[in-house]
């Protein structure tokens, strides 16, 4: 893009100097012309020296000045981090396909068609390699990154301002669920210079930061915007999210660089983009240096982050779900599972219970109940406000320590059971066949009995309420359900009407659904 526009613009100078020489009549008489204007604009402002073009060109000044300041204080803690990672042979040989940027690893649903390729191009058989950025935060030689740069690589090195040289670093730590690593370079000591973390809860919407980084190799490279959104979700229920939103252009390279506000203080730590080309379009996501910090504490001091668990499963609150358990609004987090030797249950939390405010912080939707509860020490005892049947109350709960990641392995179930004719078609748009002990191993499941969804209509009341296939009906409207023929009668017209709340196991947890017929 840069190459190709070059031409165009030696071309666009070369035919001006050459009208330029051509027609030095012209010239002159422009030359004059722009005397006079110039003369008369020098009386102007001499006649009024607080004009309003005035003003807004020393604005502009001292903004740009601003900008010019937060870019000399943040350039030198910014380093690009370039891995690699050895080819891993295959049963026909060497791999075929090209290595995805680690940019859109993490979160490569939001991206269109990778037009990056090139960047990582290498002949076949050649190691995989990624570019990323990195901030320093302290002098001992820590650099904290994203996850997804690090990946699996099996070499990491660093680059500072400035300086050719490429020092190795060893990792340190990494915590997927929050996407962030901390390294560790073998460099000497005035290479390190640190940035300094801000607090990203003093973060006002409209503010303007800067984005530092290393988009596409392109070393030690800002650009500016404001906060356009706090608190933002990525939905991915495994990581913990707590996104500020900002339009300063963001791209693959930056991964892992700093969000900066006008004081140089690092604020944000750039993670994603929000696209459907593969590069930027106004949307990007940074990690807020607050949770930054939190984990960078942990990874240093135990190698890994240490977090508080509750032990529920959870989902938001919408208006016909919250009025079926009589609670009015829809803030707050619904249980929809407590899982078995968790703190939850140990302290009498119940499914269908309503949480509203954990440790005194006021709870708005679940994603601030993960953030919450993680950041409280494990075995503190904490006030968790809930509300259960339409009524307020307090419970005093003792805080565990989340497990350790699990892996996912969930074996696919096909849809047939050995009795398909004893499969349901409901008035909702979705089959259903009765749980059997085969069906319920397949699942993974502890049920012994329910209904197995094993195919919904596309555009139906099913498909409305996000039921998909291999989801187990548990319940109805504080039914047990034993069959898939009892699903049929309680799916009534009149029920349906009236809204019918059902009981979902989806890959082991549980949750609620409300289905309503308009």
């Amino acid at each position: 893009m840069i190459i190709r526009s070059l031409p165009i613009l030696f071309g666009a100078v070369s035919s001006i100097l050459i009208g330029a020489a051509y027609f030095p009549g012209s010239v002159s008489a422009q030359a004059q012309s722009s005397a006079t204007l110039n003369s008369s604009e020098g009386n102007s402002s001499g006649d009024n020296q607080n004009s309003p073009e005035k003003e807004a060109i020393t604005s502009a000044s001292n903004l740009s000045t601003a900008f010019k300041r937060v870019a000399r204080i943040i350039t030198p803690s910014v380093v690009n981090i370039s891995t690699f990672e050895k080819q891993k042979p295959t049963l026909n040989g060497p791999s075929q396909q090209l290595p995805s940027d680690p940019f859109f690893e993490q979160f490569k649903e939001f991206f269109g068609e990778d037009l990056f390729e090139r960047f990582r191009r290498g002949p076949q058989g050649s190691p995989q390699q990624g570019l990323g950025t990195g901030v320093i935060f302290d002098t001992q030689g820590h650099v904290l990154t994203n996850n997804h740069v690090i990946g699996q690589a099996d070499g990491v090195q660093v680059q500072f301002n400035n300086n050719p040289k490429r020092y190795p670093a060893k990792i340190v730590g990494t915590d997927p669920r929050s996407d962030l690593a901390v390294i560790k370079v073998d460099a000497p000591a005035n290479l390190f210079i640190p940035a300094k973390l801000g607090d990203s809860d003093t973060l006002d919407i409209g503010e303007w930061v800067v984005a530092a980084g290393n988009p596409f190799g392109l070393d030690n490279s800002i650009t500016a915007g404001i906060v356009s959104a706090k608190s933002r979700s990525l939905m991915n229920p495994s990581q913990y999210e707590d996104f500020i939103q900002t339009d300063a252009a963001i791209n693959p390279g930056n991964s892992g660089g700093p969000l900066v506000n006008l004081h140089g203080e690092v604020v944000g730590i750039n993670t994603a983009i929000f696209s459907r080309s593969g590069g930027y379009m106004g949307i990007g996501f940074a990690i807020p240096s607050n949770m930054a910090r939190l984990v960078v504490k942990s990874l240093i001091e135990n190698g890994r982050v240490v977090r508080g668990w509750l032990g529920v499963s959870i989902q938001d609150l919408n208006e016909d779900l919250a009025r079926s358990f009589k609670y009015q609004g829809t803030e707050g987090a619904l249980v929809g599972q407590v899982q078995k030797g968790g703190p939850a249950e140990a302290f009498g939390i119940k499914s269908g219970d309503i949480i509203l405010s954990v440790n005194g912080r006021a709870v708005a939707n679940i994603n601030q109940l993960k953030n919450i509860v993680a950041t409280i020490a494990p075995k503190s005892s904490v006030p968790v406000e809930l509300v259960r049947e339409g009524k307020k109350r307090t419970i005093s709960v003792t805080i565990g320590e989340l497990p350790s990641q699990p892996e996912e392995s969930f074996r696919s179930v096909t849809g047939e059971s050995e009795d398909a004719s004893s499969a349901v078609q409901s008035k909702i748009g979705v089959t259903f066949e009765s749980l059997t002990p085969e069906l319920s191993e397949r699942l993974r499941s502890e049920k012994k009995a329910g209904a197995v969804i094993t195919n919904v209509n596309p555009g139906s009341l099913g498909a409305q309420a996000s039921l998909r296939p291999r989801d187990i009906i548990v319940n109805i409207n504080g039914t047990n359900i034993t069959s898939a023929k009892q699903v049929q009668e309680l799916l009534t017209d009149e029920a349906l009407k009236q809204g019918v709340r059902l009981v979902v196991e989806t890959q082991g947890m549980e949750r609620f659904v409300i289905i309503k017929a308009d």
